[in-house]
């Protein structure tokens, strides 16, 4: 299993619509809107890095509202 945490930037006032947007994505597994730099943050799993990248790249980045994201895998030390 891939983990991975999504940093999310939204437009003004979008924060919201986007946690909501995405909360019923396959694969998302936590979403939290947070204060400072970013504006939600999105805990996802999958079973291969490449399903992982099909879920950010073509369901979370389609939301409305979104601005921007950065993609931070788990790792295990």
């Amino acid at each position: 299993m891939v983990q991975a945490y999504i940093l999310i930037q939204t437009e003004v006032g979008k924060a919201r619509d986007v946690a909501t947007a995405i909360q019923g994505l396959h694969g998302v597994v936590r979403v939290d809107a947070v204060t400072g730099p970013y504006d939600v943050v999105v805990l996802t799993e999958a079973r291969s890095i490449d399903e992982l990248g099909q879920l950010i790249v073509s369901k979370v980045q389609l939301v409305p509202g979104i601005t921007r994201t950065v993609t931070c895998s788990v790792v295990h030390l």
